[in-house]
């Protein structure tokens, strides 16, 4: 049977119901609303769709969208399809649906937990069970969708990187001004935070200091306890800006100077071909995609 929808190249299903909510709204916008999502993932959606296709399913003008012929004809049957899905949902009535997420403990505590209200509002049938791994553990459990750190080698599996990142230096606004942090060269008065999650030595060099890795100074494994060691004065430390948004928003932590380089490291999700045509994975997989887009 797996064989049989790989050979039949089975259309991405939330594309399907993102296309037909648009048709039957008249409009991406009032598709995403129904959908609890942007009109930008609605769009991006359906052009996944019609590459699918290979058919342009909508016009698109300045006034807004409509079916063009191709999506006409398209739409009956992805009506009829989904209609069928739904009845042989009712008749089977299946165990719940469930995906199993392995992840890091600072991506799952600031990037996912707090998004997953907007996924079970677009995906209410779909269970979530969220398994924490440390980001230095050299062979993880695997599950059914894992989220690894770093450069996107990491098995045989294939790697895809939810999004690109910067490094960028933090600290505590009472840090920063009680020690008078002006310029990059006065860091080397102050206890530096380490992880071997983020070296150090890529951010010096890009501003200018010729300085080596430093090997003195408190080092943590977790991103997410580096950066609570940082918030509570205990140092400066370096990180990728985007795991930090949470201490940056809240004022707990401010970036210094304007030096910033590309994360060498960052966020992909890991999945096996078998388990991607599970729908429900299939499901998830997009939505955190496009949420971190």
């Amino acid at each position: 049977m797996l064989d049989m929808a790989r050979s039949l190249r089975l259309p991405p299903v939330h594309a399907l119901i993102a296309f037909e909510c648009a048709a039957r709204l008249g409009g991406f916008a009032p598709a995403a609303q129904e959908l609890c999502i942007t009109a930008s993932a609605v769009s991006h959606r359906i052009r996944l769709l019609e590459s699918h296709v290979g058919e342009q399913l909508f016009e698109r003008s300045a006034v807004g969208v409509r079916l063009s012929d191709a999506g006409q004809r398209y739409l009956g049957r992805v009506k009829e399809a989904l209609e069928k899905l739904a009845l042989l949902s009712q008749e089977e009535a299946p165990a719940s649906l469930r995906v199993r997420v392995g992840s890091p403990p600072t991506f799952a505590r600031n990037l996912l937990i707090p998004r997953l209200p907007e996924f079970y509002r677009a995906w209410p049938d779909i269970s979530v069970d969220v398994s924490i791994a440390a980001p230095t553990q050299v062979r993880p459990d695997r599950h059914d969708v894992d989220v690894r750190f770093g450069d996107g080698r990491f098995d045989e599996r294939p790697a895809s990187k939810l999004f690109d990142d910067t490094v960028v230096v933090l600290a505590a606004p009472e840090l920063m001004s009680a020690h008078q942090l002006l310029t990059p060269a006065d860091l080397g008065r102050i206890a530096l935070l380490r992880s071997p999650l983020v070296p150090w030595r890529p951010w010096f060099g890009a501003a200018g200091l010729d300085w080596s890795e430093p090997h003195r100074g408190p080092a943590f494994t977790d991103l997410g306890i580096l950066l609570e060691a940082a918030a509570s004065g205990l140092g400066v430390a370096i990180s990728p800006q985007r795991i930090a948004e949470r201490w940056i928003s809240a004022g707990q932590l401010t970036r210094l100077f304007e030096v910033a380089v590309p994360a060498a490291s960052t966020y992909y999700t890991l999945i096996d071909s078998e388990q991607g045509q599970r729908p429900e994975v299939e499901a998830f997989v997009g939505w955190l995609h496009e949420a971190l887009a």
